[in-house]
């Protein structure tokens, strides 16, 4: 088993394992080049706590407000442990980005509480290009890790709160 990597939510935790977790990533293809290095950095994360390749499954959507959706289907039609949104939204005068953000927001609560897993959300809103690559492994980290991260730990305290309640039924197939 790889030797687990240390949370960059918090360098002196070691991240629990997640070998025996599966991962949906669901990602905007617009501000693609942006968004690629988002997912990189989440799948190196998840690799590096364990994660085998074939549990991780990327589907791609065409712009920040599909997230939404796209969790759905993921959350529907596949059988993960957590999903993780990734995706850029560059302000305008008009306010079009903050609206994004916020269906983005109120449908993960929605897929997160109507399905029993953990949605995450991998989305930036900034103001450029170059505050963007910011948060893409510059001055801000790479926030497609520190997602990783949440999405790992987040699984865990599931396993967890499962195992202390046998008597209740955890399986988020049996939800709907």
């Amino acid at each position: 088993m790889p030797r687990s990597k240390t949370s960059p939510l918090n360098p002196r935790t070691p991240l629990p394992s997640a070998s025996e977790m599966s991962f949906g990533l669901v990602v905007a293809e617009w501000n693609r080049d942006i968004n690629e290095v988002l997912l990189e950095g989440a799948v190196r994360t998840l690799k590096a706590a364990g994660c085998p390749e074939y549990n991780i499954q990327i589907k791609y959507v065409p712009g920040t407000f599909e997230l939404m959706l796209g969790a759905q289907f993921v959350a529907e039609y596949t059988d993960v442990d957590a999903i993780i949104l990734l995706g850029c939204t560059i302000r305008d005068e008009a306010g079009y980005a903050a609206t994004i953000c916020q269906g983005v927001v109120q449908g993960a609560v929605q897929v997160q509480l109507q399905w029993n897993v953990p949605v995450l959300l991998g989305i930036i809103e900034v103001d450029d290009r170059t505050q963007a690559l910011s948060f893409c492994g510059g001055s801000a980290g790479n926030q497609g890790e520190f997602v990783a991260a949440q999405a790992i730990n987040m699984v865990k305290l599931q396993v967890d709160m499962e195992a202390a309640s046998p008597n209740i039924i955890s399986d988020r197939r049996e939800v709907n």
